[in-house]
This record gives C-alpha cells, structure tokens and sequence, in this order.
C-alpha cells in the first residue's frame, strides 16, 4: 500500500521500498549497473552518497565521475562510452543548488544513460522529478514522507522494466522495508502536502528575514531572488522548499556560537520533524555551512 500510494503521488509505474535512503542508492546502482560501467554523479549530494560512490562501489568495479550540479557542459564533458547512470540531488544539500532536471535528462539519454534524481528535500509535493525527465526517483523516507523522525526507510521509483533489477537485488540482497515501518510512512503520506506547504511556508519568511540581519553575510534559498537558480526553481519546484542553509559573518566560531545558543530547532542531523515542535507549526531545518564539505576523489 505505501508503494503504490507513493507511486502515485511521484507519477510512477512502480516503486520499490527499502530500509533507509542510502539503501534506496545502493538498491538502484545495484539494479542499474554492473562493475566496469560508469556513473556521473553530481559533487553536492549527501557526504554518505559521496563515500558510496567514491569509495564502497569504485571496490567492485565501478567509475564514478564527480562534477558540478549546475553546470551541463561538464555533464557532456564527463560522459563515457561506458556511461550508465547519472545521479543527481537537487535541491542539493546544503547548499540548495538546484539542476535543470529537463536538460540533464537529456544529455544523458543522448548517451544511452538514465538520470536517478534523490527527491528528498521536496518530496513529490513540490516537485515531481519524473514528469520533467527523470527516469529513477529516490527517497530517504526516514526525512519529509515520514516527517516526525519515527522510522527509517527508503524507496525507489520509475518504469517497472527499469525497477525489475532493483526489485530482484532487494529480494536477493535483503535490505527491504518492514511492514510496520510501511505503515508508519503510510500515514506520513496523508499530511505530507499539508506539512510540505508549511514547511515551505516558514522557510521563505525566514530566508526573507535572514537576508536582512547585518551577521549573515549570505542565505542560500531557491525561493529567492537572490539565489543563482531561483527562476530554474520557480519553473519545477511548486516552491522554495524546506530547507534555508545561510553563512554567518565570523566564520567557524561565529557559527557554532549560533548553533550552541539555538533553542527552539533541535540540533539534529535528521530533517523530519521532532515532535514537540511539530504539535507547534512545521518549522523549516535550518543548515549552516560555515564548514563546506570537500570532496575527496580516492
């Protein structure tokens, strides 16, 4: 029932439901490719993607090339004969840059390649990755389809011939949802459009507000005007989304000093909700990236 009920909000002729986001990863790479094919993947994904492709993956035989989300000329530039996935996240995290999922998906269809968009930070409430090109969506359900930080799982979505594979590794693999954790994702889709709204909501009033405080010395938030992608955004996202990251004036010890006097957003690395706070009003997470992570190539 959770599946087809998230198949139908992304658009999607199936879904394949996994234990955790990074699971979900493993499972498509898995089901898509074989050692000695090649993958070009966006350098502003989540650090654990990084190290699965880079390091965990590269051991059994397989390439990863990683270049910049926003630009489509080093996508081209970055395609090999051997070329079989491109894998994107976008919003990307932190730093909310935000790729043409159209174009991208172009290029990699032109080089016999499917294009994987991690879905995560809008959820198909606000953008539905498949409708614009995309052949495979991904989620950590852990995040906004759950919403109050109760279970982890993941889910897969595309074509059922594309899936087949990925359906197949999960059955062999093992690495597949519980039925309790489906229930429990089951109802976060009954609020999901109701929180996403809000959390959207919130985050651009207070991106907005952020733009205007003298210690902030830049906000990263694709509902502004301000942001690089913001007219990309307003094109195939149905908003800004949740997430507001921001630098502070005074660097690394600024920072912290803000995290550590933070009292109403817990610190936490989860982005679903807690739930004294969601008995308040969804409130958006809040990423300060005055450590920029780098990418480290093996």
């Amino acid at each position: 029932m959770f599946q087809n009920k998230l198949a139908a909000l992304e658009g999607a002729e199936f879904c394949v439901a996994t234990s955790s986001g990074m699971s979900a990863i493993l499972a498509c790479v898995m089901g898509v490719c074989s050692a000695g094919d090649h993958v070009v993947a966006s350098r502003s994904i989540f650090g654990t993607s990084v190290q699965l492709f880079s390091n965990i993956l590269k051991r059994w035989g397989l390439e990863t090339t990683f270049v910049s989300l926003t630009d489509p000329e080093a996508w081209k530039a970055a395609v090999k004969p051997n070329t079989k996935l491109f894998f994107v996240e976008t919003p990307s995290n932190p730093l909310t840059e935000i790729c043409d999922i159209g174009l991208l998906a172009e290029i990699a269809h032109a080089s016999g390649a499917l294009l994987a968009v991690d879905n995560c930070f809008c959820s198909p409430a606000l953008q539905k990755p498949l409708a614009l090109g995309a052949d495979i969506v991904v989620h950590s359900a852990t995040k906004y389809i759950d919403g109050q930080g109760r279970c982890l799982g993941g889910a897969v979505l595309g074509r059922k011939d594309i899936l087949e594979p990925v359906y197949g590794f999960l059955r062999t693999a093992g690495p597949t949802m519980s039925a309790f954790n489906a229930w429990v994702f089951l109802k976060g889709l009954e609020t999901l459009h109701v929180r996403m709204e809000a959390h959207a909501r919130n985050a651009q009033a207070l991106a907005e507000w952020l733009e205007q405080q003298p210690r902030v010395a830049r906000v990263y938030y694709p509902g502004l005007a301000s942001h690089p992608q913001h007219a990309l955004a307003q094109r195939q996202q149905k908003s800004g989304g949740a997430i507001v990251s921001f630098d502070v004036k005074g660097g690394k010890d600024a920072a912290w000093h803000l995290i550590d006097a933070t009292k109403l957003i817990s610190i936490t690395a989860n982005l679903a909700m807690p739930r004294a706070l969601s008995l308040i009003q969804p409130l958006p997470r809040i990423a300060v990236s005055a450590r920029k992570p780098v990418l480290k190539q093996a």
